[in-house]
């Protein structure tokens, strides 16, 4: 419960705190997903963490979980046209303005993963390098983020399997780079990524 306990000083200060986390910047196919949460201090959820860290079997019992015992929580999902549009970083801020201001809730304190914070969210907010590994709040919001962005590669699979969407979740492992080259980008592709258009400029030469 390390990472309760690190959330106390703020506490203190604050009454009603929201973590705010994303999953998938750096992936080349399918969308960035934000998350912002209020976990209920008196129902404590055992096990969380920073999302990579866990199994799939975890996080998916932690998402249930987080769900069951948040006081709210709200996802966004931004495409990978919209990040095309905006630039991954605009766009990830872009998520975690929407979060946090559909919230039910408004929170006192948004805790950011990261080193930046949007310029639109609504009331006092601090960031955190790597702060999905210490607090309860944005550990939170990492897994609601992961396990949402996972199930949407999952099923993008079923609609495009020679990518192996389901193994890779759009990331640019060697496997997902070959499958590139051999059949070019699918919609879903983000098209502003280096290796996506410098592979759709070799296949159109």
């Amino acid at each position: 419960m390390i990472l309760y306990q690190n959330e106390l000083p703020f506490r203190e200060e604050f009454q009603t705190i929201a973590g705010v986390d994303e999953a998938g910047r750096g992936p080349l196919a399918g969308p960035v997903v934000i998350a912002a949460v209020i976990l209920d201090p008196a129902k404590k959820i055992s096990g969380l963490n920073d999302s990579k860290k866990l199994s799939e079997q975890k996080r998916e019992e932690l998402f249930f979980q987080i769900q069951k015992n948040a006081r709210t929580y709200a996802l966004k999902i931004i495409s990978p046209v919209e990040i095309d549009k905006l630039n991954i970083l605009a766009a990830t801020m872009l998520g975690m303005e929407r979060a946090v201001n559909s919230l039910a809730i408004k929170p006192d304190l948004s805790m950011i993963d990261g080193n930046r914070i949007p310029e639109k969210l609504l009331g006092k907010a601090e960031s955190f390098v790597k702060g999905d590994g210490r607090f309860a709040s944005i550990a939170a919001a990492s897994i609601l983020a992961k396990v949402t962005r996972d199930r949407i590669m999952r099923d993008y699979h079923k609609k495009y399997p020679e990518y192996n969407f389901q193994k890779n979740k759009g990331y640019p492992t060697q496997e997902h780079l070959e499958a590139l080259r051999n059949f070019g980008t699918t919609p879903i592709h983000r098209k502003s990524y280096k290796p996506v258009y410098e592979l759709t400029l070799n296949l159109d030469e």
